[in-house]
């Protein structure tokens, strides 16, 4: 298996201008609709496709503070338009940063309003941003993931961190100008399970996202290595206690540093989750306390695939996503050239991976031809892999629309997927879409099962088959 996908591996590094072609490939296939192109043909019917989606100082949204009732609807309007981009890419799962510093983007019952909103850290924007966007994203078929920035609480003297201080006294720690929950402190622990567990009961999430779940970079660790990772083993475990119970279809993620360790033949150059910063996140997996991993791979080359591949082979059933350094492509940042990014897309999605870009703005923004590109490269739409590994329990049900000129339709077949995982009360409004087409709707329950529900064969299709062959037999007669 290792040397099946090193030789993947290579085989992509070293075709430079693939990333290019594929482009091409996939405009023409689109045109054609025809089998021409063995990545077109092989595109998964079940991938994540992810965005961040960064509220802080309102990086990637919103760019407006919501202060009146009209203003409130320009930052609602400027979000739904984001999710039509996003959904227009093959995007299906958005990490909203909800936690931003100790300060919220709903209303709390244990943090105050972060000032991204309103303007004013602590006050309300007149509406509730994290019920409206799992909503929002909800119409357009996306999963929306809760983004819980867990250790890390702002500035010393920023209203998250003096709230905290206030409530907890020594559980908040300086280091520089920042305050940081102490992971080694079981309040801590017990106080983010409170906050997940609030979510997840007052709002229809579909994953609490854990951003910075380990030790600080800068933090003096007095403990060894192994009790540091019991330390952050443990808040991983009171929050999963906290949300599964209630609702066990809420996928349990993190965002690990994205080299899980050194690995036999490449030196993680002192920087990686589980030594560094004592971040088990492949433990997680193998202990069921996460469902899914966002590793941070904002690498390239040597320290990009063979670390991919580490994640795949220790991802014990579950899903991973990698996320992608798109910042990386801006001239202010690193000026990557586009084919980086796009060679590791078409690697972790042959090793069976997703992909999640950071950040928003960069993906809609289309540095360096990056949104285009996705565009063509997730040319239908995919489900999200299901959580098979769940035991299973009754849910509301999700619909899955299908459609081709083919009857009866292939559901199997990821091109005939034309919108997955919305709510009944969205179902007319797509099928309006296909009603000229044979089409099909399966049922999925919220851990992503799947089952045939109702078929629908076209008869304008049939009328237009039919006159095709009068016409051929007319002009075969001139």
């Amino acid at each position: 298996m290792k040397h099946h996908l090193l030789l993947l591996i290579l085989a992509y590094i070293y075709i430079p201008s693939w990333g290019q072609n594929q482009s091409i490939y996939y405009n023409s296939y689109k045109e054609k609709n025809e089998d021409t192109n063995y990545f077109n043909t092989n595109i998964p019917k079940r991938e994540v496709r992810a965005v961040w989606l960064t509220t802080i100082g309102g990086l990637d949204w919103p760019h407006s503070y919501s202060q009146s009732e009209r203003s409130a609807q320009k930052q609602k309007t400027e979000l739904c338009h984001l999710l039509d981009l996003y959904q227009q890419a093959g995007i299906n799962t958005i990490l909203i940063q909800t936690r931003v510093r100790g300060t919220m983007i709903y209303p709390s019952a244990y943090e105050p309003w972060d000032g991204c909103l309103s303007g004013f850290p602590g006050k309300s924007p007149g509406y509730d941003a994290l019920a409206f966007a799992i909503d929002e994203c909800h119409k357009r078929g996306m999963e929306l993931h809760a983004w819980i920035v867990t250790i890390p609480v702002g500035k010393w003297n920023g209203l998250g961190c003096i709230t905290l201080r206030k409530k907890f006294g020594n559980l908040i720690k300086k280091i520089g100008i920042d305050g940081y929950m102490n992971p080694e402190d079981a309040r801590t622990g017990d106080y983010l399970a409170k906050i997940c567990a609030e979510i997840t009961q007052n709002y229809d999430i579909d994953g609490i996202h854990l951003d910075y779940i380990r030790y600080p970079e800068d933090w003096k660790l007095k403990v060894n290595k192994e009790q540091g990772r019991a330390y952050i083993t443990s808040i991983v475990s009171k929050i999963n206690k906290a949300v599964k119970p209630v609702k066990p279809w809420i996928k349990i993620s993190c965002s690990p540093i994205g080299k899980y360790n050194d690995l036999p033949r490449n030196w993680a150059h002192g920087w990686n989750a589980y030594e560094r910063v004592c971040q088990d996140a492949q433990g997680w997996l193998r202990d069921g306390l996460m469902d899914e991993l966002f590793p941070m791979m904002y690498f390239k080359g040597n320290n990009f695939y063979p670390f991919a591949i580490d994640w795949k082979e220790n991802d014990n059933g579950r899903i991973i996503a990698p996320g992608l350094g798109i910042y990386f492509l801006s001239p202010k940042e690193k000026n990557w050239p586009i084919e980086e990014i796009t060679r590791e897309m078409q690697v972790i999605r042959q090793l069976g991976m997703g992909h999640t870009f950071f950040r928003g703005k960069f993906f809609t923004d289309n540095t360096k031809g990056i949104y285009e590109y996705t565009k063509n490269f997730n040319a239908y739409p995919a489900l999200v892999p299901a959580m098979t590994w769940e035991k299973k329990v009754p849910t509301d049900t999700l619909y899955n629309i299908y459609a081709s000129n083919q009857y009866p339709v292939n559901t199997a077949d990821a091109r005939n997927l034309v919108i997955g995982r919305i709510p009944k009360k969205e179902l007319n409004h797509y099928l309006q879409k296909v009603s000229s087409y044979h089409y099909a709707i399966t049922r999925m329950d919220r851990f992503g099962n799947e089952t045939p529900w109702i078929e629908k064969k076209s008869y304008a299709i049939e009328a237009q088959q039919k006159l095709d062959i009068v016409k051929r037999k007319i002009f075969n007669i001139f």
